[in-house]
């Protein structure tokens, strides 16, 4: 009886893995297909197929051994004396085991599972989709969140592109319509902007062209730019047009180091950009 009851425990330790990875895929097949189909991407379905490939395996490594027993033909019993029975059945024994996967198949099956249990991270771009709810036009302004330079003066001696905001910048071009705009007291400062985002490669993905890039003399042109597009978001540092633009952008992000105290329901604050789309 002992040794029955240990025969069966894989067995019994597979049906618990199918009933687990049953409910995982049911799980993950009905969050997959709660979205729209043009919000899947290739990750998405390389997670259905991964799946079914994990069922198709499962099942197999059941289905396999019983068929295996079940096709191997009866042996005819030996009439000739006990010696050619026990032979019979000792052979018998040997060339077809009890109907227990062994367990290297067990451990085969649990990799599998665990695989498809571990959470999976979501890329860059779907987390720029989320944040943005699927906005399709954003407006930002330079200073303070693209470039290292906080004031129009600064740029008249340099003009310095945050390396970090980079990879956020260019997910958003592949999925949003963005302006740059920024306030300037000469050509020249218009001109070192443009070459210094045209040096770190903004405009080679092809997602933003410089007639996007937009430059005014005064705050007031800036406000004025963000109003006649009527983007779906506008990222700014300056918490007047911020509260001035709240009545009339869906969203907003203030990219600020301190709260502000009072802001609008449609206005976000975040430290950095990339703060905002967890990369920092």
């Amino acid at each position: 009886m002992a040794e029955s009851s240990s025969s069966s425990s894989p067995t019994e330790e597979i049906v618990r893995m199918i009933k687990r990875l049953s409910a995982y895929v049911a799980f993950k097949m009905s969050s997959l297909f709660s979205t729209s189909i043009r919000n899947l991407d290739s990750r998405s379905i390389g997670a259905i197929a991964g799946l079914a490939i994990a069922v198709i395996f499962t099942w197999r490594a059941i289905r396999t051994p019983r068929e295996r027993q079940r096709r191997q033909p009866k042996r005819r019993t030996q009439q000739s004396g006990e010696t050619s029975s026990a032979a019979a059945a000792q052979s018998n024994l040997t060339s077809n085991p009890p109907d227990v996967s062994s367990p290297h198949d067990v451990t085969g099956v649990q990799d599998v599972v665990d695989q498809f249990f571990q959470p999976v991270k979501p890329t860059l771009g779907q987390i720029v989709r989320q944040k943005l709810s699927e906005g399709r036009k954003v407006t930002c302004r330079l200073l303070g969140v693209i470039l290292e330079e906080s004031s129009p003066e600064e740029l008249q001696k340099q003009v310095t592109v945050r390396s970090s905001v980079l990879q956020v910048l260019l997910e958003i071009t592949k999925y949003c319509d963005l302006y740059l705009m920024e306030r300037v007291l000469d050509d020249e400062s218009e001109a070192k902007v443009l070459e210094a985002l045209e040096n770190a490669g903004v405009f080679t993905s092809g997602g933003l062209l410089k007639d996007k890039v937009l430059f005014c003399s005064t705050e007031i042109g800036r406000t004025s730019f963000v109003r006649q597009l009527e983007p779906d978001w506008h990222i700014d540092t300056n918490p007047e047009i911020t509260t001035q633009l709240a009545r009339f952008i869906k969203y907003q992000l203030h990219v600020s180091a301190a709260k502000p105290e009072r802001t609008a329901p449609n206005v976000f604050t975040s430290q950095s950009i990339e703060q905002f789309f967890g990369c920092a």
